[in-house]
């Protein structure tokens, strides 16, 4: 299992991980921000009043309303990543990777209306009369290179498989693993039920809705979406104003350390600029997935007689899952402190790295070594050899690194009593002791668990944990279920609709299974295949700019016809 975690560490390091697909990701909603003039901004209003059905035509083509596609595409977002993944960003970066969070997701907002509009336009329906659409579609039917004599290279062929393939792999470990793990992890903390017996429960659930296809999901996110949001919008502003002592220096940290990277503080180690801004960034697409490609799917799916006015409700997304959500999530945790404090916890063998010396946090030559290494600038000597243990305590010196932070306390325990012997310990890991010899202390916490601490840091005491544990089995189950979707329309694209009962079988048991493996290497599972469908869409995005823009502008000339007394946005 540690093997598996090293090589999608590995691989995400030079994809998702790396400089080159962070300015892509971002240069490709610059690009558009600028080159569409702001449409974020001036359109806003606009997608307001279409996602209400204002302008709604009874002959509209589509399998859902404009609300209930915005719905279905918010349920695929609205997940772990505005719970967890926040939790993870700042884990990892400090509260500056928050401002990142945001910064994508405004860019993010053009993004995201770019590709539905483009995925609606090219959309299809198939035999069994059920809109099948998606960026692979345009890429198949406009993205090939022409030669002479009517020939063609087919190339958007290619891309479009590669972008299913990828779709479908996502489905699993953007929208199914990690989204059960995640409620499995909660439930567990809060109610003390085990792992599998949420998984199973979560599954069945899961399976008797998404059997009945699209129409099934929008009539269950159209009702479950909302009622989620105000009900973590308003326990969230309460949590934030009851450490309101905090408010303002918990949002001017946000700002303050944007390029500079955040110092080490309490059992934070510190994060630089790189840092914050690389998981800044990764966690606000996870969120949002403003570029990835895969809320075009459900958009797609929208009643509507063009594309543009679907791309302008997309433009909306962005906005709720990560200006709103995400940065209320930020400021509860920030606000709250615990995001530098070192709690007691269980921890996971992935996160644990055994060092070959003894550092100590009173020492800034130590903490600058150690901040140095996690932050990946420099290489610290790990321990090869075997730790002795007498009554849960490690007789040697070694520090141990665990989630980011130098551990104390540890306790080793091995079927539930205290235990003594040898641990093995190889360049750093004890990932593969025996299952059963558990690893327990304080340091630094992450992903839900860490917002589940920040929720409990209010007036609502020990009672916060059951809204973040509730919230995010809402959040992350209506998640699997948009994507569910989203792998169900690869599928159909791939190989054909009479496959999707198949996979939405293999989906479902996935579901289950994942409620009880390692989070850890969900996590760095999902990361990758995020990128898989993300390189192709914005390549694809970019090559079609112009005619996007000609689709806009056609768009706004219709409806100054059709609606002369509607003030509408200048182009």
């Amino acid at each position: 299992m540690q093997q598996l975690n090293e090589i999608f560490t590995t691989l995400h390091q030079y994809i998702g991980g790396n400089n080159w697909f962070i300015f892509l990701l971002l240069g490709t909603g610059l690009f558009f921000t600028l080159y569409l003039k702001f449409p974020q901004i001036r359109y806003f209003r606009h997608a307001v009043r279409v996602v209400r059905g204002k302008y709604d035509r009874i002959t509209d083509k589509g399998d859902t309303t404009h609300f209930q596609s915005l719905a279905t595409a918010l349920s695929g977002t609205v997940g772990t990543g505005n719970i967890a993944g926040v939790a993870l960003a700042v884990h990892l970066g400090g509260p500056a990777a928050l401002f990142w969070m945001l910064v994508t997701a405004f860019l993010g907002m053009c993004t995201k209306f770019v590709e539905v509009t483009l995925s609606h336009k090219y959309r299809e329906f198939d035999e069994k009369g059920m809109v099948a659409g998606g960026p692979m579609y345009f890429m198949r039917k406009r993205l090939n290179i022409p030669l002479k004599n009517n020939k063609m290279i087919k190339t958007g062929y290619w891309l479009g498989g590669f972008f299913a393939i990828a779709t479908v792999l996502s489905s699993f470990g953007t929208g199914s693993l990690p989204q059960i793990n995640s409620i499995s992890n909660a439930i567990f903390a809060t109610f003390g039920v085990q792992h599998i017996i949420t998984g199973a429960v979560m599954a069945v659930l899961l399976a008797l809705i998404i059997i009945g296809g699209i129409r099934r999901i929008a009539s269950v996110t159209e009702k479950l979406v909302p009622f989620m949001a105000i009900i973590y919008f308003l326990t969230a502003i309460a949590i934030i104003a009851s450490n309101y002592q905090n408010i303002i220096p918990s949002f001017l940290s946000i700002f303050e350390n944007v390029f500079t990277g955040t110092s080490a503080i309490g059992g934070f180690l510190g994060a630089g600029f790189a840092f914050a801004f690389n998981n800044g960034v990764n966690r606000g697409l996870f969120s949002n997935e403003a570029g990835q490609g895969s809320a075009p799917i459900a958009h797609a799916a929208a009643k509507a007689h063009e594309p543009v006015s679907e791309g302008i409700v997309a433009i909306l997304e962005p906005f709720i899952d990560t200006v709103i959500i995400c940065f209320l999530t930020g400021m509860v945790i920030l606000s709250s402190g615990v995001w530098s404090e070192k709690v007691p916890n269980q921890f996971q063998k992935t996160d644990i790295i055994v060092l070959a010396g003894s550092y100590t946090e009173s020492s800034e030559d130590n903490v600058a070594k150690l901040s140095n290494y996690l932050n990946n600038k420099s290489d610290i000597p790990l321990y090869t050899g075997t730790l002795t243990v007498i009554d849960g305590k490690i007789l040697d010196n070694n520090s141990i690194i665990h989630a980011r932070s130098l551990a104390e306390d540890i306790v080793v325990k091995k079927g539930g009593v205290l235990y003594s012997g040898e641990i093995v310990v190889t360049n750093g890991s004890v990932a593969d002791t025996p299952n059963d010899l558990i690893f327990s202390g304080k340091s630094l916490i992450h992903s839900a668990p860490l917002t589940t601490l920040a929720y409990t840091q209010s007036f609502l005491g020990e009672s916060g944990k059951y809204v973040v544990a509730i919230g995010l089995l809402l959040f992350a189950f209506s998640t699997a279920i948009a994507w569910s979707y989203y792998g169900d329309r690869a599928i159909t694209y791939l190989i054909g609709a009479k496959y999707v009962m198949i996979y939405r079988i293999i989906f479902v048991m996935a579901f289950f299974i994942a409620s009880f493996v390692d989070t850890t290497i969900i996590w760095n599972l999902s990361m990758l295949t995020v990128a898989f469908m993300t390189v192709p869409n914005l390549i694809g995005l970019l090559i079609l700019h112009k005619e996007v823009k000609s689709v806009i502008g056609s768009y706004w000339v219709d409806f100054r016809k059709e609606h002369p007394n509607e003030k509408v946005p200048k182009e």
